[in-house]
């Protein structure tokens, strides 16, 4: 197990309230865009460890899984089968009375003009916030349905895998979540044409420990905590970001799916 020295950028105004436009807003719209500024960090290998990370306590576990899809590229082979199989592992993962799978996004550098797919995210956040968990419950649920649920534990999970393996570049940085405060996390807003969201930008502090799992395979899958609405005691939100490794020129470019998931309790 050694560490790896690189940079990780994080959100340094925590006056101003940060957003991004997912639109064309044009010249006139107004600039929220947050200021950021790069740190050195030294980031954990932790492969020799994946069998004792826990999602209450670090925020991520590392899994197993062989997929029967033959494309993952194919959104109709995701829908239909990975999408199950996904629900099946964090039910087991986390001892969820139920799952929801709802959401999915490729990332691939040199493919990321093509429709649905994206470039890694090179900044410092979490995807939900105290706000924008419960939200995401009553937009894909809504009713009284959604408020039960949100009257009980839940959690938003996501599943990150390689497409191929092993991971040589852009890999994905997990700060360990017992590593972190609440007033680290910085409330920011996605900004679309018909609707606003909200993740978590990042504040730095020296006493972040960042954590990673060399050369992923693309049967290991890393589950993150991005949102759990129990308040007493356990990993809530779970900062993450690609990096940059060292000495990779020339190696193919990182290829992953992430899936999102509700874990009702």
């Amino acid at each position: 197990m050694g560490a790896v020295a690189t940079e990780f950028t994080y959100v340094t105004n925590k006056v101003k309230r940060p957003g991004f436009y997912n639109y064309d807003a044009g010249p006139d719209a107004p600039d929220v865009a947050p200021e950021t500024k790069r740190y050195p960090v030294e980031v954990t290998d932790i492969r020799d460890l994946i069998g004792e990370l826990d999602l209450d306590k670090e925020g991520l576990k590392v899994v197993y899984l062989h997929t029967r899809a033959t494309d993952l590229y194919d959104p109709e082979q995701v829908k239909s089968i990975y999408y199950k199989e996904v629900q099946k592992l964090v039910k087991q993962a986390t001892g969820a009375n139920s799952v929801l799978v709802f959401d999915y996004n490729i990332r691939n550098q040199s493919l990321a003009e093509q429709p649905g797919i994206q470039k890694p995210v090179t900044f410092v956040h979490n995807d939900y916030t105290n706000a924008s968990g419960p939200q995401r419950v009553r937009d894909l649920i809504g009713g009284d349905k959604a408020e039960a649920l949100i009257g009980k534990r839940f959690a938003v999970i996501n599943v990150w895998k390689p497409i191929t393996g092993p991971v040589m570049t852009s890999p994905l940085g997990v700060c360990d979540a017992s590593s972190m405060r609440q007033d680290d996390f910085i409330e920011t807003d996605l900004l679309y044409r018909d609707r606003n969201g909200e993740i978590y930008s990042v504040a730095w502090r020296p006493e972040h420990r960042w954590l990673y799992v060399s050369e992923m395979k693309s049967d290991e899958v890393m589950l993150l905590k991005c949102y759990d609405s129990d308040l007493g005691g356990r990993a809530r939100f779970t900062a993450h970001s690609a990096f940059d490794l060292p000495d990779v020129d020339g190696v193919p470019p990182r290829e992953s799916i992430e899936v999102r998931t509700l874990a009702f309790f």
